[in-house]
Order: C-alpha cells, then structure tokens, then sequence
C-alpha cells in the first residue's frame, strides 16, 4: 500500500494534532481523544485502490474517536459506510445501541451515523468504504448490522478477510477491468458475510416484526376464509398461538380483532365501490370471511355506527353529490 502519512520523525507536539487533522479529512469530521497521553503518539496512514475500492490502513496508539451528531450531519457521506477490517491490537465500537470487541480477523460495519470507536494501543485497521445502497438493496437498513461483529471463527469472515488482503497485494498485476471485477466479487463477499452473521442470531425485535408482517399478509390473502382464525394464523406462519399473541400485543394489538377489522375495513370499501353496487350485502358478506349476513351486519353497525345497506345508500349518495358538484362547476 502507498504511504500516505506518518508520525515518525514527526516533534511529539505536532504529531498527535496533524494525525487528528488527518483523520477528519480522510474518513469524517470526528472528536478524537488520546487515551495514554504519557507517551510518544504514533500514527500511519496507507492507502491503495482497487476499481472503484478506495481503502485506508490505519495503524495507532490507544484512541477514543467519536462521530458526533453535528458531524454526521455536516459530512458529505451519507450514501457511504464503512466496513472495519481488524488486523492488528483491539478495538471497541458502538454504534445503534451495540456494543462489540473486535480482534484481529473481526470485520465490522459502521455507519456514518453518530458512533464511537475506541483503538488499544498498536492497534492497525482497514477501513473500507462502500455505497450504503450496494448493502441495503440485499440486507435492508444498515440499522440492522451496523456494529454487529463478524467474528474471525466465521469461515465467511475468513475467506472475506484473505479476499481483500490478497486483492491489495495484487492490485498492481490486474488490468482496470479487472480490478473491477474483483472488487465487486470482494462487496459479494462482504454481503455474504454479514448474511451469515445476521442469520446466526437474529434480533429477538427483528424476528417478530418479520413473524407479523408474514401474518398480517397472509390475513390480506385470505379474508374470504371464514376458517380463518387465531391457531390458523399462527400455524400458517409457522409459530405457537401464544407466540404470535405475544407479537401482536407487543404491538397493541389482539389477534382476533385485527382480522375483524381488516374484514370490516375490506367489506366497507366494497360498500362504497361502484363496481360493487350489483353485488347483494349477503354474498359481499361472505367474500369478507363472515359466517351469515346477521353476523355481518352486527358487527358492521357496532364498528361503522350505521348498518351495511345504510352506509351503502351514503356512498352512493355522497358519490352522486360530489358528482353534480363537479358537474355544475364545469357549467358554469
């Protein structure tokens, strides 16, 4: 990699004031703080590109860099993220409420987002920055994985880790296309890793919003079922009825009367849809899952304060009067 900056040689001083400079310019507006001021500070900065992979190999004593919330507002990097590479010494970061150790051979992903990242001494990084998009378009919101660490034991890590080590030191021996190439194939190995990790032990918060997202789909496509109930439900996406209670109160919700309501919902817009005027109450009842057009007609008077037929007649009505309006003002 081609040195881009050193302390050595440097007056004690100046050495630790320019690195911090350094560090702003190069990766982004940030508070940094020396931990052992007792000593000599050392710092390096190398660089190399790969294609389109601009990457940074830092190497410094024992620091605490914090990106604040004016920073990240201020920067102009918010389409980018950064994937850490940890080669030598430890470090700590933090960053949407995780908290992770990484050692060498530990990948991890931080956001240009309010963060801290907390360097032991001797510690040596790369720093790696990707568009935001190229993650999100196959994991979703970075929110999800940023400062989860992937774990050398990982054997994705591994093979992720040797990838970009090994595309740097031959970097020079590829053609522009190649490059190309081979750093695309490096993203793809980024992704898969932090695939593997997300799925090795998925957020507790993640898992049930996903659980009731598949169930609150599967009510939309099936409505017309009047079999369609909680232990239905819950067999049908694959988890215990209390479970899934759980998931919906969490939310402030019961199962029984989201499906209620979403029948109601349905059988009210059909009601006030032209295209169904020719249909009778009875069978736009049925194709709502309920058991009898009594049944229907009970609930819908309880929740919508008027029967069927009569919030029929009102969107008819309503859809003449609006109609004459519109009508009159073109006459006129």
């Amino acid at each position: 990699m081609q040195s881009l900056f050193s302390t050595e040689g440097l007056h004690p001083s100046t050495g630790f004031k320019l690195w911090r400079e350094l560090l702003g310019e190069r990766l982004v507006p940030i508070e940094v703080e020396r931990l052992h001021a007792d000593g000599p500070f050392r710092g390096k900065l190398d660089i190399a590109e790969v294609g389109p992979l601009h990457i940074s190999r830092l190497t410094q004593s024992a620091l605490r860099c914090e990106t604040t919330p004016t920073a990240a507002r201020r920067h102009d990097r918010a389409g980018m993220i950064v994937v850490l590479f940890k080669v030598a010494g430890m470090s700590t970061s933090v960053q949407d409420g995780r908290e992770a150790v990484q050692r060498p051979g530990d990948m991890v992903v931080l956001d240009h987002r309010p963060s801290v990242l907390t360097t032991h001494e001797d510690s040596q990084a790369l720093f790696l920055e990707l568009p935001r998009e190229r993650l999100e378009r196959v994991l979703g919101s970075t929110r999800l994985y940023t400062g989860l660490s992937l774990s050398a034991d990982l054997a994705s890590t591994q093979l992720t880790t040797c990838f970009i080590h090994e595309l740097i030191r031959v970097r020079r021996q590829l053609t522009p296309d190649a490059a190309e190439r081979m750093a695309a194939i490096g993203v793809d190995l980024i992704v898969a890793s932090l695939a593997e990790r997300m799925a090795q032990n998925v957020p507790r918060p993640i898992h049930g919003s996903v659980v009731v997202q598949r169930a609150k789909a599967y009510v939309e496509a099936n409505l017309q079922d009047t079999a369609l109930d909680p232990p239905h439900l819950a067999a049908a996406v694959g988890v215990s009825l209390r479970r899934l209670q759980e998931l919906f109160h969490e939310r402030g919700q019961h199962i029984s009367n989201w499906i209620w309501e979403r029948r109601l919902a349905v059988a009210a817009t059909r009601l006030a849809d032209p295209a169904c005027v020719h249909l009778p109450i009875g069978t736009l009842a049925y194709g709502c899952g309920f058991i009898s057009q009594s049944h229907f007609a009970r609930r819908f008077k309880h929740h919508h304060g008027m029967s069927p037929r009569e919030y029929r007649y009102a969107a008819i009505l309503n859809g003449r009067e609006y109609r004459a309006a519109v009508a009159s003002h073109r006459v006129s």
